[in-house]
């Protein structure tokens, strides 16, 4: 098999070596775009990013884990970062490189006390599929067809310092100080551990699936705790295309909406009744097939809502909560937009940024029919462009936002992103309980 891995930096000295030799090739590169340009004047950058998109993303891809991780997540914004990074980064949700034959049996093993071949009927030394966390492997027991989750060796034991050692790289890149991203790495930090605990996963996806069985289009797998541990994760094997594959294929727009009203009726469920979402709703981790039906594959990322911040900020895709500002300066305040210190001045122009931006968000919420188009996710991407260049978002006095608006954020901009490269339309079920729960909450119902 072609560039398999048949070893894994596991210490901190060798991992941090890896991105110092990236960061080497970096230079060699910006070094040779200002070679072609004192010869032929002006010159375009994109080589100059096609290349460090290339040296960073193989770095990346030996690490694994949570540098792996950060580019996948940094895929989904293709606003932030060039496009031939966006572009070389997606490579993450679908197909990084896997781990040779010899190192599954080992990993395998280390994780189970057995051989695979030992625990089932068949298995398939090749991986189907490998991200950022994990590979998947076919296999069969007792005439059912599995798919078998392993997990990289020394992942889990990686992530603080994969963390440490990427931050100043972030912090760099997005112009940010270490106070105001020391909570969000917190955040990311804990999310990244849970990734790593396939026994949590095997928990939550049972009982995120059985509970989401009703939603007319999803497909969930059986999990197998008998042939599962923490490092590996066994459920019933799940046919279909990922998104882009699917896409080629040419499906009619009926059968795209369906897909649509399946996912967007799935997370309606997930945060208004369980109060807990699949934070990681990126093309990979979800099969399409010709009929409209939509399998979810991975529930290793769940974000659950505490019941104070969604009291405080999911009001907020109500029109009527913006009419009556005795209730958003104080949802403004609890979610971190603005604080008692600011002067007035600073708090209308936070309070007015963030209030725009939630109403474009909402605009499905506040229709019985929306559609979801690349127009609209570029007025999204256009608007946090233009709050980012406010000064006190910029270059905040003190750290601005709420650390668990963080996975729910990103896990609304996946979710709206998929639905407009679905070009969508589906239906708002705009007479639901959990509007009037909000509206009473804050007395206005």
């Amino acid at each position: 098999m072609k560039n398999v891995k048949d070893n894994i930096p596991t210490g901190k000295v060798e991992r941090a070596m890896k991105l110092v030799g990236t960061g080497a090739r970096i230079g060699t590169n910006y070094l040779k775009y200002y070679a072609r340009k004192a010869v032929n004047g002006e010159t375009s950058k994109e080589t100059l990013h096609r290349d460090n998109a290339e040296d960073i993303y193989e770095s990346l891809s030996e690490l694994k884990g949570s540098a792996l991780k950060l580019a996948q997540m940094l895929s989904m914004d293709k606003n932030l970062l060039p496009r031939a990074y966006t572009d070389k980064f997606m490579l993450s949700q679908y197909s990084a490189p896997p781990l040779s034959a010899p190192l599954v049996m080992k990993t395998f093993k280390q994780a189970t006390g057995k051989n695979p071949q030992d625990v089932f009927d068949s298995f398939d030394l090749r991986s189907v599929a490998a991200a950022s966390i994990g590979q998947v492997h076919r296999a069969s027991k007792d005439g059912k067809d599995l798919a078998v989750k392993i997990q990289y060796p020394g992942i889990a034991d990686s992530i603080r310092s994969d963390l440490r050692l990427v931050k100043p790289v972030a912090l760099r890149m997005f112009g940010l100080s270490e106070r105001e991203m020391a909570k969000y790495f917190e955040e990311v930090e804990s999310k990244l551990l849970e990734e790593t605990d396939y026994e949590l996963e095997l928990r939550r996806s049972t009982e995120i699936s059985e509970r989401s069985a009703h939603i007319d289009g999803l497909r969930f797998a059986r999990y197998y705790p008998e042939y599962s541990a923490r490092r590996v994760l066994t459920m019933d094997w799940m046919d279909g295309l990922h998104l882009k594959q699917f896409l080629d294929t040419n499906p009619s727009q009926e059968v795209k909406n369906r897909i649509a009203q399946s996912l967007w009726d799935f997370y309606e469920f997930q945060l208004h009744t369980l109060r807990a979402i699949h934070a990681d709703p990126h093309p990979g981790n979800f099969l399409f097939t010709s009929d409209g039906q939509t399998g979810v594959i991975d529930f290793g990322c769940i974000k659950e809502v505490p019941e104070d911040f969604y009291y405080h900020y999911f009001p907020l895709l109500l029109d009527e909560i913006h009419h009556h500002p005795e209730v958003t300066r104080p949802i403004l305040e609890f979610v971190e937009i603005v604080f008692g210190n600011d002067d007035d001045a600073t708090r209308r122009e936070l309070s007015q940024a963030f209030l725009d931006m939630t109403n474009l968000l909402a605009r499905p919420f506040q229709v019985d029919r929306f559609h979801f188009t690349s127009e609209y996710i570029d007025q999204i991407y256009a608007k946090g462009e233009e709050i980012y260049q406010l000064p006190e978002v910029r270059k905040p006095t003190e750290p601005r936002g709420n650390r668990h608006a963080l996975y729910v954020n990103r896990t609304y901009f996946g979710l709206y992103t998929m639905l407009a490269d679905l070009n969508a339309e589906i239906t708002i079920n705009r007479d639901t309980a959990w509007r009037d729960d909000l509206l009473k909450y804050w007395k206005l119902r």
